[in-house]
């Protein structure tokens, strides 16, 4: 997998292109009215339990905007945190810190976002079981998103098509599983393979090939179970289709090494914080 980096370039660079669109083209019209010499301390709160994430991009918001403004971290990333716990204490020009009041808060609320999701759907698995996002996140947000899911105690699943051999089954019905396999297998250099299949009979064509991983799509508890049971000697294996928080740990039941989750990034819902001042 492409390695992920969340170098302090990165987050500056990212978070600039956010103010920028915050800020175009005259920028802050209703805080250039506050007095510009005044000074506030606000506090930065969460307002509901969550595993914390993209404390570095907040700091970076206020930081890009005033660089003397303090901004005083109580919190780091992959922590959780109740309630009204404080975040961090911000402090400097009024005008300045509502400027990156926004972006810094959904910088955090929609890393945090995935972050504590996925930590729900750990939590309920266990460590026998490893929970993966998969590619379905937001355009030119793919980096921020997946490390969202590793400080929530995930698994990265490939960042991108170069990444892996991953034959799905748009795939299969565009020519025959065990060709493309095969085909795989010569071309692999150095790269995993990975291959879906929605049955058992689709399994047993490909059994004894030397591929990594069984990806078991929308199937059936009893139907994993069995594939389990005929792939997991020379496989690894993992599931994914509509999973649920409700439904993963029968999943995780079957004996499935991974779970592929595209909901953990795709529908994450925002963590609620807030600058008091």
């Amino acid at each position: 997998m492409s390695r992920i980096k969340l170098s302090e370039n990165f987050i500056k660079n990212t978070v600039k292109l956010a103010l920028n669109e915050d800020l175009y083209p005259s920028g802050d019209i209703t805080s250039s009215l506050v007095k510009n010499n005044k000074t506030i301390r606000a506090k930065l709160i969460a307002n509901e339990d969550a595993i914390i994430g993209g404390v570095l991009f907040a700091k970076s918001a206020f930081s890009l905007v005033d660089k003397k403004i303090k901004f005083i971290l109580k919190k780091k990333d992959g922590t959780f945190i109740k309630k009204r716990s404080l975040v961090a204490t911000i402090q400097g020009n009024a005008q300045n810190i509502l400027i990156a009041e926004r972006v810094a808060l959904n910088f955090l609320s929609h890393i945090s976002g995935i972050a504590t999701k996925t930590n729900k759907f750990v939590k309920l698995v266990g460590k026998k079981c490893k929970i993966c996002c998969t590619r379905k996140t937001i355009p030119n947000l793919r980096v921020i998103q997946k490390y969202a899911v590793k400080i929530g105690g995930g698994t990265n699943h490939r960042f991108n098509l170069s990444d892996e051999f991953l034959i799905k089954d748009n795939h299969v019905e565009s020519s025959n599983i065990k060709e493309l396999v095969s085909s795989a297998i010569k071309n692999k250099k150095g790269k995993k393979i990975t291959v879906e299949v929605d049955n058992l009979n689709q399994l047993k064509q490909i059994i004894g090939l030397k591929f990594d991983r069984v990806l078991f799509d929308n199937m059936s508890n009893k139907n994993l179970k069995l594939g389990v049971k005929l792939a997991k000697k020379n496989y690894e294996t993992e599931a994914s289709g509509n999973i649920s928080l409700k439904t993963i740990k029968s999943v995780a039941k079957t004996g499935v090494n991974r779970i592929s989750v595209g909901s953990i990034t795709h529908s994450a819902p925002a963590i609620d914080f807030k600058l008091e001042i």
